[in-house]
């Protein structure tokens, strides 16, 4: 196992982004992250940064799409005192303060086509002007860019230039969302809550049904949205944390079932188990319920009601 995925998690997915994160390191080459909001693009960058030989230089994140458009130029090359109304110093830009280091550029799509113009440049021959500037200014920056669209997509928009695009990803990386990879959700919640009892000196642990109902949220949000979950249950539970605000959200998981047979792991609430079974049964025969019944050992109508109870919690099933 690849160290550097102790931190994404134990799964195929965060293996093959450990792998990528490894050989990208040590490498000069610009990186393009993709990835939907909260997968982490920003800690992928940092870790690069993080293991490649700029290491103990700046690394300078910046939001392109959090810039405003007037300013964008100012903002990643720096103004001279009067250049514009308001400039009343000389600023250094975002390549300046990470000359030597690296250059996160989140939101990478979203830059103004007309500062892509000129970001494209110093990729080029890796020199710049500042805004209201006459002189020429090296920089040694190494670039790593990030986007929560498909670049291709923005490209064929004509709203992200093709050329820049093949500029930043010499080597694309891709995140996958937290969906992709459920059997991490586990890990990333226990770390996260580890890291809330060590800031706060507690000992909180999850409740018995916490994991499984951090498993079978589709999270949207990513793990963004799941730290922040984990955070928000952690400050209202006094010993247990439990995870009550996802049942409105909640999208119920299926069983997993292999050859007619159903795994359940120890320590499974026994409603969830009952739940389990059922559903796992009335899925084997294809949604005869009279048959379920049968092989359960229960009355049609217990059946029935019980079904009735998971629909109402979310769960969708086929029935004959």
């Amino acid at each position: 196992m690849i160290k550097t995925s102790r931190f994404l998690g134990h799964s195929a997915g965060a293996f093959r982004l450990a792998r990528a994160i490894v050989k990208a390191a040590p490498t000069s080459a610009s990186v393009l992250i993709i990835g939907e909001s909260g997968t982490g693009k920003e800690v992928v960058a940092r870790a690069i940064h993080d293991r490649s030989s700029r290491r103990k230089q700046p690394f300078v994140a910046v939001n392109c799409g959090a810039i405003s458009p007037s300013l964008a130029e100012s903002e990643l090359f720096g103004h001279e005192k009067g250049s514009f109304t308001g400039a009343v110093t000389s600023t250094e830009g975002c390549f300046g303060r990470a000359h030597m280091g690296t250059l996160f550029l989140d939101e990478i799509t979203e830059m103004p086509l007309s500062v892509q113009v000129q970001l494209l440049r110093v990729l080029e021959n890796g020199s710049y002007f500042s805004v209201g500037g006459t002189e020429q200014k090296k920089v040694n920056v190494r670039i790593i860019a990030a986007t929560n669209r498909d670049p291709k997509a923005a490209v064929q928009a004509h709203t992200f230039r093709s050329d820049l695009l093949y500029r930043l990803a010499v080597f694309p990386v891709r995140v996958p969302a937290l969906r992709e990879r459920k059997s991490d959700i586990p890990y990333l919640a226990q770390r996260f809550l580890n890291e809330l009892n060590e800031q706060e000196g507690t000992k909180k642990v999850f409740a018995p049904d916490a994991l499984f109902q951090l498993e079978s949220y589709h999270w949207p949000g990513n793990i963004r949205e799941l730290k922040n979950t984990v955070t928000r249950a952690f400050i209202l539970a006094d010993d247990e944390v439990e995870i009550p605000q996802l049942s409105a959200n909640v999208q119920p998981r299926l069983p997993d079932v292999k050859h007619g047979l159903l795994k359940i792991s120890v320590g499974t609430p026994l409603d969830s188990a009952q739940r389990a079974v059922i559903m796992a049964t009335l899925d084997y025969y294809g949604g005869d319920k009279r048959r379920t019944a049968m092989a359960l050992g229960i009355s049609p109508k217990t059946l029935y009601n019980r079904l009735e109870e998971f629909r109402k919690q979310g769960y969708m099933f086929k029935v004959a």
